[in-house]
């Protein structure tokens, strides 16, 4: 009875708009998807080409990660950065500023483009993600720059403990782990993490602390501490008794006021797991409280302006997509994460030949990803597109259509996910950087695989099924 009444307090407290399907060994579930937003900072004045590279760079990362490739080295990614900072003009807001802070803005009115940029990369360096500590800048009053963007991904709220306490979790598809901040939780600076949510004995009369030690390493930064086990809720679903880890330590990544989300709920499979526990989905499975370990998403659209994103639980909600475009192929991934082969690419209708081509599926990348030849060759048939300092511009209105096929079904990229960032805030009609980038991983740059990111699951309903004997994926196209 205690149960229910919690229950139902919480459903009052998390106000989820949530649609229910029965079925014959538990219920599918849809919650709300709140995508992150960017966090102000004095360095806001980042001008729109060092963005898009944070983001190509970022990409770059979760693809070697999910293809079981080392990471890049931190020189490379920096590199990338650098070069595209050699093209900007001096009468840039980014150069005056940065010129005006290290106080030699006058010194260098009158070098030439390329004596210019040697002085502009001494006076700019990387903010380190790999080692999770800030590489001190090597000239006074030089300003950090993020080598990749950690400002994407979509956020579900859950329910932890007894009594419930809300938790905002990044959705990740590039870890199998959940986690949340523990209480006690230290940053790398000694002091507490953030203005966030913890988890303890001191908040939840059912945590049990397992004490098995379990540490991660993302691209964006660590976390460590032990696995524990506590009753878990979402939505209407209920496990009692979920294994998961309980953070003791986070890099500063993750431990900031202004990072929105409490914990990560990684939806890979549980071969990828570090905690080596199974998945929220495989354990909601096995106890009966879901059909199918299936977790479907519908990814938000900023320029919609509609909190429309939404995540399922259990299988895919039939309101969001339609049945005659279902498409549904084998994960060949062999890391855990998710990975299918595109059976075409299109562009204005017309075949390009490719048929050996593979994505692998990323809600935490803005941009598509694919090698250079296949990047070049896209933007060779776009009208008006021009490639600047080794990246793809297109014209900001572009109509261009271009689509990837799964099983026999085409499946278009709106040309507005197409335009991914104007170059001037003031100048939407313009031109702006392409939301497909350049970027391989690995000694032999895997030169058919592609990450698909939000350029192109924005477009498409999309479904993960780690049922035994099943490991695929769906796609449908929207209502």
């Amino acid at each position: 009875m205690t149960k229910v009444l919690l229950l139902q307090i919480l459903a009052a407290l998390l106000h989820f708009t949530v649609e229910i399907q029965a079925g014959p060994m538990g219920s599918i579930v849809s919650i709300p998807l709140e995508k992150t937003t960017p966090q102000s900072s004095s360095t806001d004045f980042i001008p729109s080409v060092v963005v898009h590279q944070q983001h190509a760079n970022r990409g770059i990362r979760r693809l070697a990660h999910m293809k079981g490739e080392a990471d890049p080295p931190e020189h490379d990614l920096w590199g990338r950065i650098s070069v595209r900072l050699a093209g900007l003009p001096e009468s840039s807001q980014f150069m005056h500023k940065l010129m005006n802070k290290a106080g030699l803005f006058s010194d260098h009115r009158s070098e030439r483009r390329h004596g210019h940029a040697a002085s502009l990369s001494s006076r700019l360096s990387p903010r380190s993600t790999q080692k999770n500590n800030l590489t001190a800048p090597t000239y006074p009053n030089t300003l950090s720059l993020d080598i990749q963007s950690n400002d994407n991904g979509y956020m579900a709220k859950f329910a932890i403990g007894t009594p419930p306490r809300t938790f905002s979790l990044l959705m990740d598809s590039g870890s199998a782990d959940f986690w949340v901040a523990g209480e006690g939780c230290q940053g790398n600076d000694g002091k507490r993490c953030g203005n966030h949510t913890f988890l303890g004995n001191n908040t939840s009369s059912t945590f049990k602390d397992l004490r098995r030690a379990w540490s991660i390493e993302y691209n964006t930064g660590t976390v460590s501490g032990t696995v524990a086990q506590d009753d878990i809720s979402v939505a209407s679903l209920h496990l009692e008794d979920f294994n998961f880890g309980v953070a003791r330590k986070e890099s500063s990544e993750f431990t900031g006021n202004g990072i929105l989300f409490d914990g990560i709920a990684g939806v890979a499979k549980s071969i990828a797991s570090k905690q080596k526990t199974p998945t929220l989905m495989e354990a909601l499975h096995k106890s009966g409280t879901i059909k199918n370990s299936i977790v479907s998403f519908k990814i938000p659209r900023a320029a919609d302006n509609k909190p429309n994103g939404e995540m399922t639980l259990g299988g895919m909600n039939p309101a969001r997509y339609k049945a005659s475009s279902m498409a549904t192929v084998k994960n060949v991934n062999k890391f855990g994460f998710w990975e299918t082969p595109i059976s075409q690419v299109k562009i204005d209708g017309k075949p390009t030949g490719w048929t050996n081509r593979t994505g692998v599926l990323d809600t935490g990348t803005a941009l598509l990803i694919a090698p250079r030849e296949d990047v070049d060759a896209i933007h060779s048939q776009v009208p008006g597109a021009k490639k600047i300092d080794g990246s793809w511009a297109v014209p900001c209105k572009t109509n261009a259509s271009i689509s990837l096929t799964f099983g026999s079904i085409d499946f278009p990229i709106n040309p507005r996910d197409l335009a991914f960032i104007p170059f001037y805030d003031d100048e939407p009609d313009g031109d702006c950087w392409s939301g497909i980038s350049i970027g391989t991983v690995g000694p032999f740059n895997l030169p058919t695989t592609w990450l698909l990111g939000d350029t192109f699951l924005k477009n498409v309903y999309h479904s993960l099924n780690a049922d035994e004997g099943k490991d695929e994926i769906t796609f449908a196209k929207l209502k």
